[in-house]
């Protein structure tokens, strides 16, 4: 952050405490995943974290509690969806793109070719 934007967040934080805990939590959030060197001490602090979060963010925490396993699966092999993600998008971007294909057949050529060829 810049000087001026932390500046803002401090006096956010004495505007509203609420608001200034919330933004603690988040970045405690952010640490917790960049900062656990196994899966063990993830997961606990995880688990504190949803317990101190309860109060400010219920929805965000029974998101993660239904996904638990695979969000601690993180600090284990520290992998991403994002292959995934981009492959979904290039998929939308070809089904945009070709929404007069005259059958499937065509389509996944196209969705073939887009895969293999750029």
């Amino acid at each position: 952050m810049s000087e001026k934007q932390k500046e803002k967040l401090s006096i956010l934080k004495e505007a509203s405490p609420y608001l200034g805990r919330m933004h603690e939590l988040k970045e405690e959030f952010i640490n917790l995943f960049d900062q656990s060197k196994n899966l063990g001490e993830g997961t606990l602090k995880l688990l504190d974290w949803l317990e101190k979060a309860q109060g400010f963010f219920r929805k965000t925490v029974g998101t993660i509690k239904r996904w638990f396993a695979e969000i601690v699966g993180d600090f284990e092999r520290h992998t991403t969806n994002g292959v995934v993600e981009g492959i979904n998008n290039k998929l939308k971007l070809l089904k945009r793109s070709g929404f007069n294909f005259r059958n499937f057949d065509n389509f996944e050529l196209r969705a073939l070719l887009y895969w293999h060829f750029p």
